[in-house]
């Protein structure tokens, strides 16, 4: 009986896996004349036509990745159950229509998988998954994702930087990109000198938003400004220009290489004002802490965890689990107005399981992470679990912006004291405004003048008139203070 139940098993193991859902992927040698070794991803939606476009929400999308090792041109893999996978197995998920696209991901330096430059990459088909999980789809992808040039405008430019720093780092040619938005005054008076205001983008943003646009700088207040867009965006995810293990010396770069050559090659008058919202807001307070001489003030809006006893109300220092709660509830990773769940932490950290660079997530760890010995980013916890890798978390406490100004203060004092404006809105989808509460108090208590404001509404909500001219003053007002100060 023993000998007959063990060969039970192996027919029905047998069957099942010869039944499992196949979809076979190539690229041609147009497209790449050259052997592949990475990951290929494969999107399925039935709402979005082109899935690799897609972000995780609406419309839905079902996504599966392979590693796969030396794949010539016109070489099929296969795409199958043992694919890493979101929200189920190929088998598993919905039958019906779906529009599928696959990417071979050469991770060269773009953000997003679905748009780095030189990925091959299919057009969207139509495939009928039915019943019948034995019928096998192919795909050939033939097409290259080729960088869109930057069109200049009188008063929109592009600045590329060359890094000497980050070209050490990732031993190719790396430059920081950006783009130059000019005044209307910048050509009346050829004489004039300008403040600049760098705007850090949140995740996701793209300074070539700016490419072909007419757009003239917005004055502080009263004052004209040269203003430049910053995207942050590097293989990761948000590089948050910070100096990182995984992602190199960002802030270095910046502070050393780009701002230099845009001071060269602009009339600047030497005054640098930061502002950011989202993962932008978490930059420009990270940079104004790690550089409080370089940069006169920054409004940092509604920022990315500002204290890790905080983050998305996981306590890092504390809980143990960032899937569940000590009542084994599900974490709330996004909300609507902070109140009705949306997302929950285990689904997204399991979606980026399978998109796994180039996300919120997976940012976050390559910027705050130790480097593993695959030379990925190591991760804050178990993609399967959520169990929380305390090693990992002390690593990532010299980043805890509330951690860093308490240790440091006395040092900070001088150069940090009464130029920081942080705004959010109460109901933070995210719960971010819960962290700048805490470093509110924190400041508090070491007798910092830091400007804090509370407003109603989301993360998405926030950017009304008042919202922005409280914000603006501000930003004129460091400025006026500067020029006090450096009056000759």
């Amino acid at each position: 009986m023993h000998t007959k139940l063990k060969f039970c098993i192996f027919l029905f193991l047998l069957n099942t896996s010869t039944q499992a859902q196949k979809i076979k992927v190539s690229y041609s040698q147009n497209s790449f004349d050259g052997v592949f070794s990475g990951k290929v991803l494969l999107y399925l939606s039935k709402d979005g036509k082109a899935p690799k476009d897609l972000a995780m929400g609406l419309p839905t999308l079902s996504c599966f990745a392979i590693d796969v090792n030396k794949i010539k041109p016109n070489s099929f893999v296969i795409f199958d159950d043992k694919a890493i996978s979101y929200p189920v197995n190929l088998s598993d998920i919905e039958r019906g229509e779906y529009y599928v696209q696959a990417v071979w991901d050469r991770n060269l330096g773009g953000r997003s998988i679905g748009n780095s430059i030189n990925n091959m990459f299919s057009e969207p088909i139509k495939i009928n998954l039915t019943k019948n999980t034995k019928e096998v789809f192919s795909i050939i992808c033939n097409k290259t994702i080729t960088a869109i040039p930057f069109k200049e405008t009188e008063y929109a430019k592009e600045l590329k930087a060359p890094s000497t720093l980050l070209s050490a780092f990732y031993k190719r040619t790396v430059t920081i990109d950006a783009a130059v938005i000019l005044p209307k005054d910048y050509y009346k008076e050829p004489t004039r000198k300008f403040p600049v205001h760098f705007i850090v983008s949140g995740f996701g943003g793209d300074y070539h938003y700016y490419s072909d646009k007419k757009f003239m700088s917005i004055p502080l207040a009263t004052t004209p400004c040269i203003t430049v867009f910053l995207d942050g965006n590097c293989s990761t995810g948000h590089s948050t220009y910070a100096n990182s293990e995984n992602n190199g010396p960002w802030g270095d770069a910046l502070v050393k290489e780009f701002i230099p050559k845009l001071e060269k090659d602009y009339r600047c008058d030497g005054a640098r004002l930061l502002s950011g919202h989202s993962s932008g807001g978490w930059t420009v307070l990270w940079l104004q802490v790690n550089y409080p001489a370089f940069f006169a003030g920054c409004w940092s809006s509604s920022p990315d965890p500002v204290d890790f006893r905080s983050f998305q109300k996981v306590n890092l220092y504390k809980d143990k689990n960032m899937f569940y709660d000590d009542e084994s509830e599900l974490r709330v990773d996004a909300s609507i107005a902070g109140r009705i769940p949306w997302i929950y932490l285990r689904d997204d950290y399991r979606i980026e399981n399978v998109i796994y660079r180039g996300e919120q997530y997976a940012s976050w760890n390559a910027v705050w992470g130790k480097k593993a010995e695959d030379s990925s980013p190591k991760k804050i916890c178990s993609m399967k679990t959520g169990e929380i890798d305390s090693l990992e978390v002390a690593h990532w406490k010299a980043y805890d912006i509330s951690l860093l100004i308490r240790n440091n203060w006395r040092q900070l004092k001088s150069e940090l004291d009464h130029k920081v404006r942080i705004s959010t809105g109460n109901n933070d989808n995210y719960f971010l405004n819960e962290a700048v509460e805490l470093l509110e108090v924190e400041t508090k208590k070491l007798n910092a003048n830091f400007n804090y404001a509370y407003y109603p509404g989301d993360h998405f909500t926030l950017e009304d008139p008042e919202y922005k001219k409280a914000g603006y003053t501000f930003l004129q007002k460091k400025y006026e203070e500067w020029l006090t100060r450096n009056q000759h």
